[in-house]
């Protein structure tokens, strides 16, 4: 199957810029994979569509200010990282710009928002073959602290600020209201139209929720380049389970109730621990789970997305839930949803709509 085949025209001005004033006050598009029909409607109405009894699994993995920017010592020359993980309490990897000629041992200083010098330093250690620089930190008692003092919200490439100062309203956007383990560097963006008061609604109508921590990586941007969609070499993500969740997912499924997937993240971690356990265990770990069609699907009955870019591996993965284990796969669907979404003028990618699959 050819990467090509994911492809779609998107008129720009349908990229949403900005959130809107209420984060459940987005559209949804509900598709209803069994009669093959589209229905439109607002995301606070999704418990319309929602049973007692259905299991929701939200990431609740916290976005980080991960960008920070400063200055190589020696020649004064901008730079700007990205951090991507941790590797220990003081060392991290992460994407630094520009690092062509940045060399081991060379060393940056970092300012506030406003141009000012930092305590913050840190030391390039090595690179890897992926161009990523492993830096050691200090002037800090934590790097993540630092990051929240200094560091500017990681939004994606699509999104355009003209002033890096004036990101106040991202920091509080950009971030699930359930957001508790600091991690990420992109938000789990499914979740962003939850409010505090539609999770509570939900709830007093019987439908339970449970979380999992995947922390997601800048490899969730990262476009497909190969020509065939099985050549695409997918990034690994880190992720925990709590015994809680994967309690309840048994459960449920031994119910026979829905288990609903918030996110594609949420998806990638109950499907990766089903194809290699069977079932979702507890613990920590790490998945580079690539889902493409045709694929089945053992542990996720529905799925809550947004709208995905063009060629992407999160495009793919919506394909093959529309349409499990079928051929001629999903993207027939795909292309019906997608294009109905376009001429409604929905609102795409992070800031934007809402998919139900069910």
């Amino acid at each position: 199957m050819l990467t090509s085949e994911f492809d779609y025209h998107l008129p720009p001005e349908l990229i949403a810029q900005h959130p809107l004033p209420e984060r459940d006050q987005s559209r949804l598009l509900i598709v209803d994979r069994q009669t093959d029909t589209l229905v439109h409607r607002q995301f606070r109405e999704i418990g319309q569509y929602l049973l007692p009894g259905d299991l929701l699994v939200l990431n609740n993995s916290r976005v980080i200010p991960a960008r920070l920017r400063g200055f190589k010592a020696d020649t004064k020359g901008e730079i700007e990282i990205l951090l991507l993980e941790e590797a220990s309490p003081f060392e991290w990897w992460v994407l630094l710009r520009p690092g062509k000629r940045v060399r081991p041992e060379s060393r940056l200083i970092f300012c506030d928002p406003n141009g000012a010098v930092s305590p913050l330093e840190a030391e390039v250690v090595a690179k890897n073959d992926k161009g990523h620089c492993l830096l050691r930190f200090q002037g800090t008692e934590n790097v993540i602290e630092s990051a929240f003092s200094l560091g500017e919200m990681p939004l994606p490439p699509y999104i355009h600020r003209t002033k890096p100062t004036s990101l106040d309203t991202d920091r509080l956007r950009y971030q699930t209201v359930y957001a508790a383990h600091d991690g990420s560097v992109a938000a789990p963006t499914a979740g962003l139209h939850f409010s505090k008061e539609l999770l509570g609604q939900l709830a007093d109508r019987g439908i339970e929720t449970r979380f999992v921590t995947l922390h997601v990586g800048a490899g969730t941007f990262a476009p497909v380049k190969a020509e065939r969609i099985t050549d695409h070499r997918m990034h690994e993500e880190r992720f925990e389970v709590s015994t809680t969740t994967a309690d309840s997912v048994a459960l449920a499924k031994a119910e026979g109730r829905r288990v609903i997937a918030v996110g594609t993240t949420s998806m990638r971690v109950l499907e990766h621990l089903g194809r290699t356990h069977g079932r979702v265990i507890a613990g920590p770990g790490r998945t580079s789970i690539f889902i493409h069609p045709p694929a089945t699907f053992t542990m996720v009955d529905a799925l809550i997305t947004n709208f995905h870019l063009p060629q992407s591996t999160l495009l793919m993965l919506v394909s093959a839930f529309l349409a499990p284990g079928k051929h001629p796969n999903g993207r027939e669907c795909l292309q019906r949803a997608y294009g109905e979404a376009i001429r409604e003028r929905y609102r795409f990618f992070s800031y934007g709509d809402a998919m139900f699959i069910h």
